[in-house]
């Protein structure tokens, strides 16, 4: 039996940033609420966090991905492309929502560091999702 305290515990990625006010910039636009304005910045969407650091290694950030699970793909690529994001931020156009050979409905979605963003539509007949 682990003796390791159980029910609070909980990742944060610390994603990087180029330009880390335009990042914090984007990731507001997108939707994630800011918690944290600092030294780094902490963003939260549902159950999921993150910190944004002012640290920026161009090989360690195009190679870096996330993934954000969502109930309705189609209404977040709506919201994804009324935001105008490779006008406004400087990035690669994001990518329609396709079927992958995994099983997933995926969209792509590229920060301005260049970490990639799978916006993934949850299976409702799949636990692991």
């Amino acid at each position: 039996m682990s003796t390791l305290p159980a029910g609070t515990e909980f990742m944060r990625p610390f994603l990087p940033a180029k330009d880390f006010e335009l990042s914090k910039k984007f990731y507001e636009a997108l939707g994630f609420e800011k918690l944290l304005d600092a030294s780094v910045a902490i963003f939260r969407m549902g159950r999921g966090e993150f910190l944004l650091q002012p640290y920026y290694q161009k090989d360690w950030a195009e190679n870096f991905m996330m993934q954000l699970m969502v109930d309705d793909l189609d209404l977040w690529w709506r919201h994804i492309q009324s935001l105008d994001l490779a006008r406004r931020f400087g990035v690669g156009a994001p990518k329609a929502p396709a079927l992958q050979p995994w099983g997933l409905r995926v969209a792509y979605v590229t920060d301005p560091a260049g970490v990639l963003w799978h916006v993934a539509q949850r299976r409702p007949d799949a636990d692991h999702d």
